[in-house]
């Protein structure tokens, strides 16, 4: 007999649990299937992004922080370490300790709101009179279920270069690169996106050699370009090797490492061989056991499931929201749409504004933005001003030791409504959420400009850049 539910979701990630948590809270009953093992084969509810993603690697790069710290700036301060010391497992159990203590906030959320939860992997069986079935195969055996609406929340996966599979080994993923157990002498990298500037950052910063290689002509293309030329030049003199417009050839991997044949930019053939190789090369939507064709949900060529505007699917009561569809793969944009697939379930107006969705690179100097870039307002023929502030300027920017980078804003020539804001420096991440609550109101340049700031603070950087798009910084 199957165990019927009003609503069914499918991931327990950022996306799928806030789904089933919001569901809940709007009165429905809720179910919960996801797979996640921890090392002793129970649940570990928080997907990619709890297990293997945004946590585990925040920690780290926490902790390799504090080790470059007290390798190189703590005497600035006057304080003197002797007999500084690495314990790389130590480091990994307390990543695996921040991990677990999300898997558990995690469950007793869901306890808590009273959903249903299914450890296994959850597939369609068929359509049925009011909903679909859906089989939950653990290692239990297998349960039946029957939900009214389904929301599909099943994340994505590492991508890896054609005939190079990850052995998470020698040649690793995500996944891989947050459990070696020793630093490499020498690391490579391919692929200098978000993935891969923070793991080569952390493994950089405990002592490795560090090359990436890249196959776009420009660092960081999708960021505005002024902000990538400062981190290009923050992360090289830090000892990033980062080297653009390569083509990637062979990848043989053996006990003694990994060599990479590529062609530079110049058309030269080069070879790199190092002890261990990070893929960072983008991530795939993951259908995989969903046994999508038993409905016939459609999915695009590249494996994302089809969805509109509301992240409705092709089919009736099936809704699909994070990484699995289109738009940025982002965690707190997988929650965003959580939330408003349970409201218009439940005949609320949820909503997502794509145009308000920070993106941040955890890296030091941090990189955060929200809104459009320089590149993009050029080309789409928009007036615009821009005013930028460095953390030069900045008094608590100094006493931190950390001036690296700079505030920008860019505003409609005409309203001052703000367009985008681009920072890197020290803690953009929390700083971003000032322009985007200034950007969801339709603020203009002028209005965080009259904002009084706490002095000081780093964020009088946001209003100074504020007052540069009218050329009337107080402080530079």
């Amino acid at each position: 007999m199957s165990k019927n539910f009003d609503v069914i979701v499918v991931g327990g990630g950022p996306g799928g649990y806030v789904a089933a948590i919001r569901a809940a809270q709007l009165g429905f009953d809720v179910a919960c299937i996801d797979e996640w093992k921890n090392d002793k084969g129970g649940p570990a509810l928080g997907g990619t992004c709890t297990n293997v993603g945004c946590i585990p690697s925040k920690a780290l790069l926490q902790s390799s922080e504090h080790f470059d710290h007290a390798s190189h700036h703590f005497a600035d301060h006057g304080i003197e370490v002797k007999g500084l010391g690495l314990d790389v497992g130590k480091m990994l159990a307390r990543k695996d300790a921040v991990v677990k203590q999300n898997n558990d906030g995690i469950n007793y959320l869901l306890k808590k709101n009273k959903i249903a939860f299914f450890h296994g992997r959850g597939s369609f069986v068929k359509a049925a009179d009011g909903g679909y079935v859906m089989n939950v195969a653990g290692a239990a055996g297998e349960e039946s279920l029957l939900g009214k609406q389904i929301i599909v929340a099943t994340g994505s996966n590492a991508r890896a270069l054609p005939g190079v599979p990850f052995d998470e080994d020698r040649i690793l993923s995500n996944d891989g690169a947050l459990r070696v157990g020793a630093v490499p002498k020498k690391l490579g990298l391919i692929g200098s996106g978000v993935i891969g500037l923070e793991m080569g950052s952390v493994w950089r910063r405990l002592g490795a050699d560090v090359t990436i290689l890249e196959g776009l002509p420009v660092f960081l293309g999708a960021v505005d370009e002024q902000v990538a030329k400062e981190a290009f030049k923050a992360f090289t003199k830090q000892g990033l090797k980062i080297e653009l417009g390569v083509k990637v050839g062979d990848i043989k991997s053996s006990k003694k490492g990994v060599s990479v044949a590529y062609t530079n930019a110049k058309g030269e053939e080069q070879a790199l061989d190092v002890d261990r190789l990070i893929v960072s090369i983008g991530r795939v939507p993951n259908t995989i056991g969903l046994n999508a064709e038993a409905v016939g949900l459609a999915m695009d060529e590249r494996g994302a499931i089809v969805v509109d505007d509301d992240c409705k699917t092709n089919l009736p009561g099936v809704w699909a929201i994070g990484d699995v569809v289109r738009g940025p793969m982002l965690a707190h944009k997988a929650e965003e749409e959580g939330v408003a697939e349970a409201e218009r379930i439940a005949g609320q107006h949820g909503h997502v504004n794509f145009n308000t969705v920070p993106w941040v690179i955890y890296t030091s100097p941090e990189i955060a933005w929200v809104g459009q870039t320089e590149q993009q307002l050029k080309a789409s023929g928009r007036a615009y001003k821009a005013g930028s502030f460095p953390f030069l300027a900045n008094g608590r920017a100094r006493a931190l030791g950390d001036t690296t980078g700079f505030v920008k804003f860019l505003a409609d020539a005409t309203t001052d409504e703000i367009m985008g804001v681009h920072i890197v420096g020290p803690q953009a991440s929390e700083l971003i959420s000032e322009a985007v609550v200034a950007m969801e109101f339709k603020a203009s340049s002028e209005d965080i400009a009259r904002i009084c700031h706490a002095h000081p603070s780093l964020s009088e950087a946001t209003k100074e850049a504020a007052l540069a798009v009218s050329k009337r910084t107080l402080n530079f």
